[in-house]
């Protein structure tokens, strides 16, 4: 057996605030908390389990630890500007007024944001 014969993943995000946090995943990306306990809160990601932790000294990651792939970029990012999210613009990067890079051969279209505690989180439209 391997760890791939039917396991679903869990993934993880730290917060220094968990009620924030809980906030932002369940009415600003509009997921759905499945459970709460003493250790964290449980988030479900249409149907992969996001578990976020408290961490009372944490500090974020200066890369992208969770991304979705949508059907419509310019969308979801209009949608999230409407609940207050910015997008990410790196300098050099080559991104749209949006945000939005797009790949070399134009197949892949990227635009990146924050959680309220600096979690990069990106979009994904192919």
């Amino acid at each position: 057996m391997t760890i791939a014969s039917g396991s679903k993943v869990i993934t993880f995000i730290h917060t220094r605030d968990r009620e924030r946090s809980k906030a932002f995943y369940r009415d600003v990306l509009g997921f759905t908390v499945t459970a709460d306990d003493p250790f964290g809160t449980v988030i479900d990601l249409n149907g992969i389990t996001l578990r976020i932790t408290p961490i009372a000294d944490y500090t974020p990651h200066a890369h992208t630890v969770l991304g979705w792939q949508v059907l419509d970029i310019d969308a979801a990012i209009d949608a999230l500007a409407a609940k207050g999210v910015k997008m990410i613009i790196y300098p050099g990067f080559g991104q749209d007024e949006k945000g939005i890079w797009t790949s070399p051969d134009g197949e892949a279209k990227v635009s990146f944001f924050h959680d309220r505690d600096g979690n990069g989180l990106s979009l994904t439209q192919t």
